[in-house]
């Protein structure tokens, strides 16, 4: 696995991807922290075009992402995966919206346990997921981070590119 690490507006970010696509996005602050395993190696060319649209996104400058991913997990998490990608850029949906779209409407425990499980959160974009009530709930690398995605994409929100 190849990586790198570089700062953005809301702290360090690493990334790391393979031959086969983006694996995993992780915030170096926060209230999970993600360390690299001693496995990985150091390529920041590699990471270039990531970072490259990482630091878009941030910017306000990019709204959907043009990324390779693979994220490992199990068949029902990678569907709830796939159902936050369709979660349009500035908005915001419950854990029972998910359920719904994937034609489970009684797992939303489920769908929440996926989403704290994404590995590729910001690319993946489980901070679009609120609670029923509309309150900031739940996100691996704390509210603050999740507070700041939602309040980055409301601002560039109806901003054309």
């Amino acid at each position: 696995m190849n990586y790198d690490i570089q700062n953005s507006i809301i702290g360090p970010i690493l990334a790391g991807a393979d031959h086969k696509g983006l694996r995993h996005i992780g915030f170096q602050k926060g209230a999970r922290p993600m360390e690299v395993p001693g496995t990985w190696k150091l390529d920041k060319q590699f990471l270039k075009p990531i970072f490259d649209q990482v630091h878009a996104y941030l910017n306000g400058e990019l709204k959907n992402f043009d990324l390779i991913l693979a994220p490992a997990g199990s068949p029902f998490q990678k569907m709830v995966w796939s159902a936050l990608l369709n979660i349009p850029y500035g908005k915001t949906v419950s854990y029972g919206d998910i359920a719904t779209a994937i034609g489970s409407p009684k797992s939303c425990r489920a769908v929440g346990g996926a989403n704290s499980k994404n590995p590729i959160p910001l690319i993946i974009p489980c901070h679009r997921v609120i609670g029923a009530d509309g309150r900031l709930v739940g996100y691996g690398s704390g509210l603050f981070i999740k507070q700041k995605l939602l309040s980055l994409e409301l601002e560039y929100h109806h901003t054309n590119f």
